[in-house]
């Protein structure tokens, strides 16, 4: 899909996430429910989560992410950091 064509809700939830995690390199958010904004799928590559572990990374998006979550049936979270 093109940027262009982002629903509302990826395009929000991923300029959250920009906000929150400058340092991203990668920024993918997904509506994996139909386009009924109610589960998301969300991709971050970023320097932010170097030297985390994967539960701490999780965390960081959940806080990040905490006013939309509650709007949401679910989220499936991937992070890593870039590549040395």
């Amino acid at each position: 899909r093109s940027f262009a064509s982002q629903t509302d809700g990826e395009s929000r939830l991923a300029r959250v996430l920009r906000e929150k995690f400058p340092r991203a390199s990668a920024i993918k958010v997904v509506d994996i429910s139909g386009g009924c904004g109610a589960m998301y799928e969300i991709h971050i590559e970023s320097e932010e989560f170097r030297e985390k572990r994967t539960v701490q990374q999780h965390q960081m998006v959940n806080q990040a992410l905490s006013e939309e979550i509650k709007h949401m049936h679910g989220l499936r979270i991937f992070t890593s950091a870039p590549k040395p």
